[in-house]
């Protein structure tokens, strides 16, 4: 198969480095628990692999093609990306809240997470729907990934042998964001860390979000 693989590479790994509402949703997931950081980052991949199945089976062109179908993507992704700022927000109040009444004991900044189950659950819920939801995933197996392939092959087998390859390399390199994510559950125990935190990512997904609505 005469793909160009070195370049696929290249720019494969650009846009896994470049932060955006997956880095996001897996840095803030590990930070929580390790698990639920693997479960949102195996969330995002499954959310490409959706993307990836679609425009090999030309769903995608339909999609992109149509700006009534397109806006409608985007501005689900935009609105899910605001409601899961807003619940950190409110997450940061109510863990202000539980301090004035518990005199700021560290058992607060982990009654957010519910139980392991729920965790790993709402984590790849949350990677699969931010990924499914991101229209600009599904423009790059539409007019970035055919660049690499051979035109006088079969397209499908060729996308989906790139795809493979591009969530596979996403696996490991979220696996390994995960290991270095997780070292900020020890500083997220003390309420007063965790309450900035929820905020600062809370106001980065609603900046993100109408940053996506707004877009042309």
């Amino acid at each position: 198969m005469a793909v160009d693989l070195l370049g696929f590479l290249g720019v494969v790994l650009v846009a896994y480095v470049v932060p955006g509402p997956d880095f996001l949703v897996v840095v803030r997931s590990a930070a929580e628990d390790p698990s639920k950081g693997r479960a949102a980052a195996l969330g995002a991949q499954a959310g490409l692999c959706v993307h990836m199945l679609a425009a090999a089976a030309g769903l995608t062109v339909i999609a992109t093609r149509s700006p009534a179908v397109y806006d409608g993507i985007r501005l689900m992704g935009a609105a899910y990306l605001v409601y899961l700022g807003v619940r950190a927000v409110l997450a940061a109040r109510r863990i202000a809240r539980k301090r004035h009444h518990a005199n700021g004991t560290t058992s607060d900044a982990r009654e957010e997470g519910g139980c392991a189950e729920g965790r790993l659950g709402s984590g790849f819920t949350q990677g699969l729907l931010t990924n499914v939801l991101n229209p600009k995933a599904a423009l790059f197996f539409l007019s970035v990934l055919p660049q690499f392939v051979d035109g006088n092959r079969p397209m499908a087998q060729q996308i989906f042998f790139l795809g493979m390859l591009d969530i596979l390399i996403g696996v490991a390199y979220w696996f390994a964001l995960v290991t270095v994510a997780a070292r900020l559950g020890a500083l997220l125990a003390r309420p007063e860390i965790r309450r900035r935190w929820e905020l600062t990512t809370g106001w980065l997904f609603i900046a993100i979000g109408v940053s996506v609505a707004a877009a042309a």
